[in-house]
């Protein structure tokens, strides 16, 4: 995969996520608040989804050689709604530029 591959996965992967974890809170909200089970089926696959998410940033960094750190809450960003959304624009914004220097693992294991 290549790096702009990776950073596409992140990016499809945080939307997702983010969408994901709204529908999540609205079932809370509707379980919880209403007695209404109608997102009844959501919590598994979004768990599933969650797990994907996860693989997308360990890929993306440790093709761009981040640290443990940054890597762990750009993943616990994926736990606060919206807050992915905004993590996404502001990583791909910073892997864009990373990228385009061609500051990359891959990079540096060709060269």
């Amino acid at each position: 995969m290549t790096p702009r591959a990776k950073l596409l996965f992140f990016r499809v992967m945080a939307f997702v996520v983010g969408v994901g974890l709204l529908l999540l809170v609205a079932h809370m909200v509707l379980r919880y608040g209403f007695d209404n089970r109608a997102l009844a089926w959501w919590p598994a696959p979004h768990g599933w989804v969650y797990m994907v998410y996860l693989v997308a940033v360990a890929l993306l960094g440790f093709e761009l050689r981040w640290g443990l750190g940054r890597m762990v809450l750009v993943m616990l960003a994926g736990c606060v709604p919206f807050l992915s959304f905004w993590v996404e624009h502001r990583v791909h914004t910073a892997a864009s530029a990373q990228i385009a220097a061609g500051r990359t693992d891959a990079d540096r294991v060709s060269a």
